[in-house]
Protein backbone atom coordinates (compact mmCIF):
# COMPACT_ATOMS: atom_id res chain seq x y z
CA UNK A 1 0.00 0.00 0.00
CA UNK A 2 1.42 3.35 -0.98
CA UNK A 3 1.12 6.61 0.94
CA UNK A 4 -0.56 8.94 -1.55
CA UNK A 5 -0.12 11.91 0.80
CA UNK A 6 3.61 11.68 0.08
CA UNK A 7 2.88 12.75 -3.52
CA UNK A 8 0.67 15.63 -2.43
CA UNK A 9 3.10 17.10 0.10
CA UNK A 10 5.68 18.27 -2.52
CA UNK A 11 8.88 17.84 -0.49
CA UNK A 12 12.28 19.46 -0.80
CA UNK A 13 14.95 16.75 -1.10
CA UNK A 14 18.54 17.81 -0.47
CA UNK A 15 21.67 16.05 -1.68
CA UNK A 16 25.36 16.87 -1.55
CA UNK A 17 25.36 19.18 -4.59
CA UNK A 18 21.72 19.60 -5.54
CA UNK A 19 18.30 20.26 -4.11
CA UNK A 20 15.04 18.97 -5.55
CA UNK A 21 12.32 21.54 -5.00
CA UNK A 22 8.67 21.64 -6.06
CA UNK A 23 8.45 22.79 -9.68
CA UNK A 24 6.76 26.18 -9.78
CA UNK A 25 6.24 29.19 -11.99
CA UNK A 26 9.61 30.59 -10.90
CA UNK A 27 11.23 27.76 -12.89
CA UNK A 28 9.24 28.35 -16.09
CA UNK A 29 11.68 30.59 -17.98
CA UNK A 30 14.68 28.33 -17.36
CA UNK A 31 12.57 25.26 -18.08
CA UNK A 32 11.50 26.84 -21.38
CA UNK A 33 15.09 27.67 -22.35
CA UNK A 34 15.96 24.01 -21.84
CA UNK A 35 12.83 22.72 -23.60
CA UNK A 36 13.66 24.58 -26.82
CA UNK A 37 17.29 23.40 -26.88
CA UNK A 38 17.71 21.01 -29.85
CA UNK A 39 19.79 18.47 -27.91
CA UNK A 40 17.36 18.42 -24.99
CA UNK A 41 14.49 17.90 -27.43
CA UNK A 42 16.37 15.02 -29.09
CA UNK A 43 17.24 13.30 -25.81
CA UNK A 44 13.65 13.59 -24.54
CA UNK A 45 12.05 12.79 -27.91
CA UNK A 46 10.01 15.99 -27.70
CA UNK A 47 8.26 16.85 -30.96
CA UNK A 48 6.02 19.57 -29.50
CA UNK A 49 7.28 23.16 -29.60
CA UNK A 50 6.47 24.36 -26.09
CA UNK A 51 5.84 28.06 -25.64
CA UNK A 52 6.87 29.95 -22.54
CA UNK A 53 3.20 30.47 -21.76
CA UNK A 54 2.48 26.72 -21.90
CA UNK A 55 5.31 25.99 -19.52
CA UNK A 56 4.29 28.80 -17.18
CA UNK A 57 0.83 27.22 -16.90
CA UNK A 58 2.36 23.74 -16.51
CA UNK A 59 4.80 24.81 -13.80
CA UNK A 60 2.20 26.86 -11.93
CA UNK A 61 -0.17 23.89 -11.78
CA UNK A 62 2.25 21.27 -10.44
CA UNK A 63 1.53 22.04 -6.77
CA UNK A 64 -2.14 21.18 -7.32
CA UNK A 65 -1.45 17.64 -8.61
CA UNK A 66 -1.94 15.22 -5.71
CA UNK A 67 -1.15 12.12 -7.76
CA UNK A 68 2.32 12.97 -9.09
CA UNK A 69 5.50 14.71 -8.04
CA UNK A 70 7.22 17.27 -10.28
CA UNK A 71 10.47 18.67 -8.94
CA UNK A 72 13.07 21.14 -10.16
CA UNK A 73 16.73 20.17 -9.90
CA UNK A 74 18.59 23.14 -8.45
CA UNK A 75 22.23 23.76 -7.65
CA UNK A 76 22.44 23.63 -3.86
CA UNK A 77 24.81 26.60 -3.63
CA UNK A 78 23.47 29.01 -6.25
CA UNK A 79 19.86 27.85 -6.65
CA UNK A 80 20.36 27.71 -10.44
CA UNK A 81 17.87 25.57 -12.36
CA UNK A 82 19.63 22.42 -13.60
CA UNK A 83 16.60 20.49 -14.85
CA UNK A 84 13.41 18.83 -13.79
CA UNK A 85 12.14 15.38 -12.99
CA UNK A 86 8.85 13.68 -12.26
CA UNK A 87 7.39 10.70 -10.49
CA UNK A 88 4.17 10.16 -12.44
CA UNK A 89 1.71 7.61 -13.81
CA UNK A 90 1.18 6.22 -10.32
CA UNK A 91 -0.60 2.87 -10.20
CA UNK A 92 -1.43 2.66 -6.48
CA UNK A 93 -2.89 -0.88 -6.39
CA UNK A 94 0.33 -2.21 -7.94
CA UNK A 95 2.66 0.19 -6.09
CA UNK A 96 4.37 1.34 -9.26
CA UNK A 97 5.06 4.62 -10.96
CA UNK A 98 6.80 6.21 -13.90
CA UNK A 99 9.87 8.42 -13.89
CA UNK A 100 11.42 10.97 -16.19
CA UNK A 101 14.25 13.47 -15.94
CA UNK A 102 15.66 16.18 -18.20
CA UNK A 103 18.73 18.23 -17.36
CA UNK A 104 19.62 21.57 -18.91
CA UNK A 105 22.50 21.71 -21.37
CA UNK A 106 25.73 21.94 -19.41
CA UNK A 107 24.42 20.02 -16.39
CA UNK A 108 25.09 16.59 -17.87
CA UNK A 109 28.19 14.49 -17.39
CA UNK A 110 28.82 15.72 -13.83
CA UNK A 111 26.85 13.17 -11.79
CA UNK A 112 24.02 15.61 -11.14
CA UNK A 113 21.47 13.36 -12.83
CA UNK A 114 22.56 10.33 -10.81
CA UNK A 115 22.31 12.30 -7.57
CA UNK A 116 18.83 13.54 -8.50
CA UNK A 117 17.68 10.06 -9.50
CA UNK A 118 18.91 8.54 -6.23
CA UNK A 119 17.18 11.23 -4.17
CA UNK A 120 13.90 10.68 -5.96
CA UNK A 121 14.13 6.87 -5.83
CA UNK A 122 14.80 7.02 -2.08
CA UNK A 123 11.66 9.12 -1.70
CA UNK A 124 9.62 6.90 -4.04
CA UNK A 125 10.57 3.69 -2.23
CA UNK A 126 10.94 4.85 1.38
CA UNK A 127 8.27 7.56 1.70
CA UNK A 128 5.71 6.89 -1.04
CA UNK A 129 6.07 3.14 -0.66
CA UNK A 130 6.37 2.26 -4.33
CA UNK A 131 7.66 -1.19 -5.23
CA UNK A 132 8.57 -0.39 -8.86
CA UNK A 133 9.65 2.74 -10.74
CA UNK A 134 9.98 2.53 -14.51
CA UNK A 135 11.18 4.76 -17.32
CA UNK A 136 11.81 4.82 -21.03
CA UNK A 137 15.09 5.84 -22.69
CA UNK A 138 15.94 6.06 -26.37
CA UNK A 139 18.53 3.71 -27.86
CA UNK A 140 20.65 6.69 -28.97
CA UNK A 141 21.15 7.89 -25.38
CA UNK A 142 23.69 5.49 -23.83
CA UNK A 143 24.85 8.14 -21.34
CA UNK A 144 21.40 8.26 -19.75
CA UNK A 145 21.15 4.48 -19.79
CA UNK A 146 24.44 4.19 -17.87
CA UNK A 147 23.27 6.76 -15.32
CA UNK A 148 20.02 4.86 -14.81
CA UNK A 149 21.90 1.57 -14.41
CA UNK A 150 24.21 3.16 -11.81
CA UNK A 151 21.07 4.04 -9.84
CA UNK A 152 19.61 0.53 -9.93
CA UNK A 153 17.51 0.52 -13.09
CA UNK A 154 17.68 -2.56 -15.28
CA UNK A 155 16.65 -2.94 -18.92
CA UNK A 156 13.50 -5.05 -19.09
CA UNK A 157 12.47 -4.67 -22.67
CA UNK A 158 12.64 -2.90 -25.97
CA UNK A 159 9.90 -1.25 -27.96
CA UNK A 160 11.22 -1.58 -31.47
CA UNK A 161 11.07 1.48 -33.73
CA UNK A 162 8.75 3.34 -31.35
CA UNK A 163 10.21 6.83 -31.93
CA UNK A 164 10.63 8.59 -35.26
CA UNK A 165 13.37 11.17 -34.94
CA UNK A 166 15.40 13.03 -37.52
CA UNK A 167 14.24 10.84 -40.39
CA UNK A 168 14.87 7.49 -38.70
CA UNK A 169 13.12 5.01 -36.43
CA UNK A 170 14.61 4.37 -32.98
CA UNK A 171 14.02 1.79 -30.28
CA UNK A 172 12.80 2.72 -26.83
CA UNK A 173 14.28 0.79 -23.92
CA UNK A 174 12.06 0.12 -20.92
CA UNK A 175 13.95 0.14 -17.63
CA UNK A 176 12.81 -0.31 -14.04
CA UNK A 177 14.15 -0.16 -10.51
CA UNK A 178 12.60 -2.37 -7.85
CA UNK A 179 12.56 -1.66 -4.13
CA UNK A 180 13.58 -5.26 -3.41
CA UNK A 181 16.53 -5.15 -5.83
CA UNK A 182 17.58 -1.75 -4.45
CA UNK A 183 17.70 -3.14 -0.93
CA UNK A 184 19.91 -5.98 -2.20
CA UNK A 185 22.31 -3.63 -3.99
CA UNK A 186 22.62 -1.12 -1.12
CA UNK A 187 22.38 -3.59 1.76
Amino acid sequence: MIDATALAEKPVLTGDRIRLTPLSIRHAAAFHASAVDPETRRLTGTHHDFTLEELQVWCAGRADCPDRLDLAVEDRESGAFLGELALNDIDAPNARGGFRIALVPGATGRGIGSEAIRLLLDYAFDRVGLHRVQLEVYDYNPRARRAYEKCGFEVEGRMREALFWDGAWHDVLVMAALRTRRAESTG
